[in-house]
């Protein structure tokens, strides 16, 4: 499964669903579908949000993705403790589904 971490880091500010994508550039140009999801696309759409700097949002895709590495992380350095115990990956997989 890929993450969209650009999407879940904005969410992460404002409470959620604060934003949308401009569908037109400044000149009223269309903006193509597959390039208006990007900072510089971000439009406002509940009352009362701001618009985090393009920093902030990096800084939280960045939290997320190093989430993810430690949680594969936590994973394989429990796989090897099991097997260090005697389990081998057929009994690791049934306790724990991986």
């Amino acid at each position: 499964m890929n993450r969209d971490y650009f999407q879940e880091a904005l969410h992460t500010f404002n409470g959620g669903n604060w934003y949308g994508w401009k569908k037109f550039d400044d000149n009223g140009n269309k903006i193509p579908n597959d390039q208006r999801m990007t900072y510089a696309n971000i439009k406002i759409i509940k009352d009362g949000a701001t618009m985090p700097t393009e920093a902030e949002v990096n800084a939280k895709i960045a939290e997320l993705q190093q989430a993810d590495a430690d949680k594969e992380t936590k994973k394989a350095s429990g796989k090897q403790k099991l097997r260090d115990l005697g389990l081998d990956d057929a009994e690791i997989k049934a306790l724990i589904g991986v």
